[in-house]
């Protein structure tokens, strides 16, 4: 059915698509929302900080 080249091809084929799936399951799962959470969490405390300083800002024209 196979030669012995053939099926080394296979099998490497095999693992280098089985590694894509876990790599592309991994960066879904895990990588993806970290990023967009650690994102909005510093576009959050951005936000809070330019808000204190306007604050601030407005205190000491009073």
């Amino acid at each position: 059915m196979f030669t012995f080249d053939q099926y080394l091809g296979f099998l490497a084929f095999m693992a280098i698509l089985t590694i894509g799936f876990w790599l592309m399951i991994f960066l879904l799962t895990f990588v993806v929302p970290y990023w967009l959470f650690g994102a909005t969490l510093e576009n959050f405390k951005e936000m809070k900080a330019a808000r204190k300083a306007k604050q601030e800002e407005a205190a000491t024209l009073e």
